[in-house]
């Protein structure tokens, strides 16, 4: 799966890792792939600690259960959640390059019904976990379940919104505002 960083090493200890942080080649190598810098690394940039993370959280949720496409169901679900302009961007930039049908990522974008089943349970539980912040009752959680899907699966979206939510929220603050994504990217 295309990602906005190559994987960085998520077996070192972060902590331990921070201050010498070997950051340079993941952010060249995003460059080099979208011929900018992606936004929310750019500001993740100013703190280490932060940007090793949302690095090594990209890398872990690539090597979870969910298949590449349930990924980007997760990224998009939440990015839209989140108006994160940027975020729907650059995913909706991801799922294009994957390949993805661009009938599933313009129903993504606007938050529509999914044709598959499995893929809408999973959208319908991806927005609903973000909006109330982790506060579902079980039904929602039986609900993704009876699609499919499992316990461990319904933690690697959490892992998911746990990205999306730092890169939205440093997006966010302000003097963050570098260049932002093409414009055809923001259109979304």
């Amino acid at each position: 799966m295309p990602s906005l960083i190559p994987d960085p090493d998520v077996q070192s200890e972060l902590p331990d890792a921070i201050p010498a942080m070997p950051a340079m080649p993941a952010l060249s190598e995003a460059e080099r792939r979208f011929s900018q810098l992606p936004k929310p690394l750019r500001t993740l940039e100013a703190a280490p600690a932060s940007l090793k993370s949302y690095l090594a959280l990209g890398a872990l949720l690539e090597k979870t259960s969910l298949s590449s496409e349930e990924q980007q169901v997760v990224l998009l679900s939440v990015s839209r959640e989140s108006r994160c302009a940027v975020c729907m961007g650059a995913h909706g930039l991801l799922a294009d390059m994957m390949d993805l049908p661009t009938e599933m990522t313009e129903a993504l974008r606007e938050g529509d019904r999914l044709s598959d089943q499995r893929l809408e349970s999973l959208r319908q539980f991806t927005a609903t976990l973000a909006k109330a912040h982790g506060r579902i009752d079980e039904a929602a959680v039986a609900a993704l379940e009876q699609a499919g899907y499992d316990r461990q699966q319904v933690l690697e979206v959490i892992l998911g919104i746990g990205m999306k939510t730092l890169a939205r929220d440093s997006d966010q603050i302000p003097g963050t505002d570098g260049q932002p994504w093409p414009a055809a990217c923001l259109a979304c």
